[in-house]
Order: C-alpha cells, then sequence, then structure tokens
C-alpha cells in the first residue's frame, strides 16, 4: 500500500480553508447521532515518527464533545501489561456505545516495532497479524467503526522534522530513539510496513493512507474518511454479519441427558482426599507462580448445582494473593456498552495468578440467547468468538478449563425448596432462578450445543457431576491438578 502510494494534488490554501470549515462542522454535528444511534467509533492513528498524527489529532478533538471521547496514547508496556495477553491493552480501550476512543499508536506500531528490533521472531510476528485480524474483526461483526489511518510522509521529510525537533530544547523530548531507528532504515521499515498494512486492510476495517506532508492538508483528509464513515455506518444501522465456519478441533461430548449422575464418595474418603489434593494443589501453585503461568478456571452450571461450594475446595488450597474469584452478574451498564467479551478481558489474570468466574462469556449463548438479550445472528457467531477469544489465551500460555457442574430436575428441586424452607439459605434464592427452572429443556438444548461448539482440544469442557457435590469437588481438584502437571 505505501510503496503503491500516489499522492493526490494538494487543493490551494483557500479551498483546503474552505473544506476545513465545512468538515469541522459536518463533525461537530455527528455527537448526538452517534450518541442516539449508540454506535462506538474507533479512530487509529499510525504513522511514520515525526508525521504529526498528535498535532492533526489535537484539531480533531476540539470539534467533539470532551464528555463523549478519550484519546490514549499506546506507548511501552507497563509491567502489569506485559504480563497480560498481547492484544489486553488494546481490548481494554475499546469504546463504549455512542463513544469515541482515540488511539495514537496501536497494536501495529507494537508488532511492527518489536519485528523490525528483532525483539519477536517471523512466527510470533505473524501469530499476531492474525490475532489482530480477528480482533478488528469482532469488533466490526459487533457493531463498532473502525477507522485506521497511517501518516505517511517521505525519507527527506521525516529527517529534516526530526532535526528541527531535535534543534529545539523544548520540544527535543518528543523525539524518541525509535523514530531516529526508523529514518535511519527507513526503506527497511517501509517493507514491514507495507507488508502490515496490506495484511490487515480488511474490507470492514481498511486502512487510509495520509499524505501528511502538509498538516492542514492531512487534517481534511482525516475528516473527510471520519465523516463519511461515520455517515455510512449510521445509515447501514445493525446488519446481520455471516457466521463463520468453525475451524477449531473439537472433542467429541455426549450431552447432558447421556451423562450417569449417580457417582458418589463416602464422607470418610471424601476427607482424606480433600486433604491430600488441596495439599497437592498448594505446592503447584507456587510453582506456576514461580514460572508465571495464568490459570483461568470458568464455571458454568445450573443453579444450585454446588459452583460455589466447588470454587471454596479450590480456593482453599491457593495462596490469597495469587488468585482472584469474578462473579458474573448482569452487566453494569458501562459493560453492556462494549464488546461482550470486554468485560472477561479487563478481568484476565497476570501470569502466574489464578483467575476463577463464577459465570463467564458463555452467557451469551445461554441467558442472552434464551432471553432475548441479543440477536440470534449475535449468539450464533458467538461461538467462534469465543472458541477465538479462547485461542488468544492458550497461544498466551493460559491454563484454561473450563467446568459444567452439571445435576438433574429432581436435584435441583430439592436443593431449591431447602434454600427456600431454611432461613439463612433463603438469600441463595430468587424468583429468577424459579422463571429459568421452567425453561430447563430450553437451557438444556442452548447447553448441548453450547458444548459440542466450543469444547476445543486447547480448551475443553469438563462436566463434574454434583448431584453429589463431594465427588464433584474430588473430580474439579483431580482435573485442575492434572491439567497443569501436564503444563508443569
Amino acid at each position: 500500500m505505501l510503496k503503491d502510494y500516489k499522492r493526490s494534488e494538494r487543493p490551494a490554501d483557500e479551498e483546503i480553508e474552505k473544506r476545513l470549515t465545512e468538515l469541522r462542522e459536518r463533525l461537530a454535528t455527528k455527537q448526538t447521532r452517534i450518541r442516539d444511534h449508540k454506535l462506538p467509533v474507533l479512530v487509529v492513528l499510525e504513522g511514520w515518527g515525526a508525521a504529526g498524527k498528535g498535532s492533526v489529532l489535537g484539531k480533531v478533538i476540539r470539534n467533539i464533545d470532551p464528555r463523549f471521547f478519550k484519546v490514549a496514547t499506546m506507548g511501552t508496556k507497563s509491567e502489569d501489561e506485559e504480563r497480560k495477553p498481547f492484544l489486553y491493552r488494546h481490548f481494554v480501550k475499546i469504546p463504549e456505545a455512542g463513544k469515541y476512543e482515540f488511539l495514537d499508536g496501536s497494536w501495529m506500531d507494537e508488532v511492527t516495532k518489536d519485528y523490525l528490533l528483532g525483539k519477536s521472531s517471523e512466527k510470533d510476528y505473524k501469530a499476531h497479524v492474525s490475532s489482530i485480524k480477528t480482533f478488528e474483526r469482532q469488533l466490526t461483526d459487533n457493531g463498532y467503526l473502525v477507522l485506521k489511518f497511517f501518516f505517511h510522509i517521505d525519507e527527506k521529510e521525516q529527517k529534516k522534522r526530526l532535526e528541527k525537533l531535535l534543534d529545539d530544547k523544548n520540544t527535543k523530548w518528543r523525539v524518541s530513539d525509535w523514530d531516529l531507528w526508523q529514518n535511519k532504515h527507513y526503506d527497511k521499515c517501509m517493507e514491514v510496513f507495507d507488508e502490515y498494512l496490506r495484511e490487515t486492510n480488511q474490507s470492514q476495517a481498511p486502512w487510509y493512507v495520509i499524505d501528511a506532508k502538509d498538516k492542514k492538508w492531512a487534517e481534511v483528509q482525516l475528516l473527510d474518511i471520519m465523516v463519511n464513515g461515520i455517515d455510512m455506518a449510521l445509515s447501514r444501522g445493525a446488519q446481520a454479519v455471516p457466521v463463520l465456519q468453525n475451524v477449531f478441533p473439537l472433542r467429541k461430548t455426549p450431552k447432558l441427558s447421556e451423562i450417569p449422575l449417580d457417582k458418589t464418595v463416602p464422607e470418610e474418603d471424601y476427607k482424606k482426599e480433600l486433604d491430600k489434593l488441596q495439599k497437592k494443589l498448594s505446592k503447584l501453585h507456587n510453582e506456576l507462580y514461580r514460572k508465571r503461568i495464568p490459570v483461568i478456571i470458568a464455571y458454568e452450571g445450573w443453579d444450585a448445582a454446588g459452583k460455589g461450594g466447588n470454587i471454596k475446595r479450590i480456593t482453599g488450597a491457593l495462596d490469597p494473593r495469587g488468585f482472584e474469584v469474578h462473579p458474573i452478574a448482569s452487566p453494569e451498564p458501562h459493560e453492556k456498552a462494549r464488546h461482550y467479551l470486554w468485560r472477561f478481558w479487563t478481568r484476565l489474570p497476570r501470569s502466574g495468578h489464578v483467575a476463577i468466574f463464577d459465570r463467564t462469556w458463555y452467557g451469551r449463548v445461554m441467558v442472552e440467547r434464551l432471553e432475548g438479550f441479543c440477536s440470534e445472528n449475535d449468539w450464533q457467531r458467538a461461538y467462534n468468538e469465543i472458541n477465538e477469544f479462547e485461542k488468544e489465551l492458550t497461544d498466551w500460555g493460559a491454563i484454561v478449563i473450563k467446568f459444567w457442574v452439571q445435576i438433574d430436575k429432581d436435584t435441583q428441586l430439592a436443593r431449591f425448596t431447602d434454600r427456600q424452607n431454611t432461613q439463612e439459605k433463603q438469600w441463595k434464592i430468587t424468583d429468577e432462578d424459579w422463571r429459568n427452572r421452567e425453561k430447563w429443556d430450553q437451557y438444556e438444548n442452548a447447553i448441548n450445543e453450547m458444548l459440542q461448539k466450543t469444547n476445543t482440544t486447547t480448551a475443553p469442557w469438563y462436566v463434574l457431576e454434583s448431584n453429589d457435590k463431594k465427588y464433584a469437588r474430588i473430580k474439579a481438584l483431580k482435573i485442575l491438578i492434572e491439567e497443569i502437571e501436564k503444563r508443569l
């Protein structure tokens, strides 16, 4: 794209001023429509060092109500970000519905810089490019407008600007070693930048090359693309998106009705086994921390199936400084206004730590599906999106273990009745639990489909037979220990 780029003719100054006035006014009028249509707009600014991204961005945002946008400069990773998945610090920056997020630098700068400086291999580079394409597609499939701009200047222009900045003690700080390295190795950078832009130039999230030799002309180009892109997105509205074919290796899984639930463990055996397994898990937790291996444990299951007690037996073996339990309820307004996976990206553990989710991202294909909180197209796409999410986690190096806690309908009724009739347990039972019980068959069909489509070889499901809670607890501990030992 950069190699073939042909500069368009710069209009006369009078024409530029006229167009700037018109485009600034048009952008200013978009805010109300973006808010009313709940359109999230992500604007990515990339380009050569000293190409003027910050200067143009400063002028553009003057036309937007400051309550409705954020600007993030994606510089060097923090220590915490270094211990999170590659896409973490970018995913957490996505805007709420009806608002803008401007990124000065992005995932492009990160992966191309590491590759050019020899900090990542070609294999790592290609894997990251694949993840980026998936990330951008997921955003646009879920209603985001993604606008990506590359500010382009030639080698001589970049050198002139860098020298000017360096000559002034008040601007010298703005020139980084990376900017200077780029100019010294301009042709090499051009090769990698061009390849990256071509690889990630997707129809739903294309790249726009901005002629950045003149700042006002650069602003005209960016504003023109922004306002027209917003107009197109608003006119399209919500549209169905093709459901992608699954490409993830899957393990065969039985239907819930085929799983026998008569397994039990005697009380005396349970206590001995529990003590032994918890001591073993405690030792493994120390090794996980030392080797910086993250663990993500996802719990789903029927109401009153015993998830809480199961989680308690696992956390009882862990160092409290090295784990966190995330009880997932209905999304908060700021969570609901973003991609449904956002609230899980923000809760991922650091390397060496354990995150336990009591309810998970699978709500998309269960509760949200059956209660009509998302469209059919949304939940049909979600199986593949979830598999992609979990692949990001396992590629990062996480151990991902998913438990479905299974009971039969009679056992659930007995536990509901006990909770309702026991004062200290009444907080555990709600009207919603009873309503969900009436939809047992619908939920069972949805769960069977979920297990079938997301039981991948890298992030498999394990069913815990929990008519006997003690049996389910022992089984969960054994599986967790086995998976950790396998990794270690």
